[in-house]
């Protein structure tokens, strides 16, 4: 798959704390995503923490290593496939394709993020620093802000732009 285009594999909403569970679609806003909340709204959530990404290809990686995880079960709201994850740095753009339409949403990736031990049951020993950016560069979630809402199916292309 081309290293600059992927696709979005789960969608996945809570009514807070984890795991956020799958759904077929969900209304991406500046607000967040719809359907979704936050128990700790002072480390989660707000205009740049919108929306938090995680690798499926990283999440396939540490299950390998052992790891309990599954998408969702980190706290993620979309997980995508087939995206060169270490292109997906603060700064990277990043543009959500409705395959049904041509609609498209935007995100900016503002942060990693810090993993808290709300998500430790998903790591061996429950270790969940296992995906702090400072400690295994390429392997942490990320936290983006909306540029353009919309919906985001399962299976719409993501590029970056």
């Amino acid at each position: 798959m081309n290293t600059a285009a992927g696709r979005v594999h789960q969608v996945s909403v809570s009514s807070g704390g984890v795991p956020k569970l799958p759904v077929p679609l969900a209304r991406i806003t500046r607000a967040g995503v719809e359907g979704d909340s936050q128990n700790d709204t002072k480390h989660h959530g707000g205009p740049d923490r919108a929306v938090c990404l995680f690798s499926l290809e990283v999440i396939q990686r540490l299950r390998a290593e052992g790891h309990p995880i599954r998408p969702g079960t980190a706290g993620e709201n979309l997980t995508t496939e087939g995206l060169e994850w270490s292109r997906i740095t603060p700064g990277a753009r990043l543009r959500i394709v409705a395959a049904a339409d041509g609609a498209h949403t935007e995100l900016e990736v503002v942060s990693y993020t810090r993993p808290c031990s709300t998500i430790r049951d998903s790591f061996m020993d429950l270790k969940h620093n296992r995906i702090f950016q400072d400690a295994h560069p390429g392997e942490s979630r990320v936290y983006a802000r909306v540029l353009r809402e919309g919906t985001v199916r399962v299976g719409d292309s993501i590029e970056i732009i």
